[in-house]
């Protein structure tokens, strides 16, 4: 098996772990009530999906 010639430092080893971040969610507008939503996804406001009301909402 390989071996490493050489110690892997903290600062090393710490700067290749931070790159582990989430990213900004992605958001869309809902095309019939204008509220901000996750793309593929039934609206939470109306409850529409493809301009068709699947689920209602009170």
């Amino acid at each position: 098996m390989a071996v490493p010639k050489r110690k892997t430092s903290k600062a090393r080893r710490n700067q290749r772990q931070a790159n582990w971040k989430l990213s900004p969610l992605n958001l869309v507008k809902c095309p019939k009530c204008g509220e901000l939503m996750m793309p593929h996804r039934v609206c939470k406001a109306c409850g529409s999906y493809a301009n068709r009301v699947v689920v209602k909402v009170d």
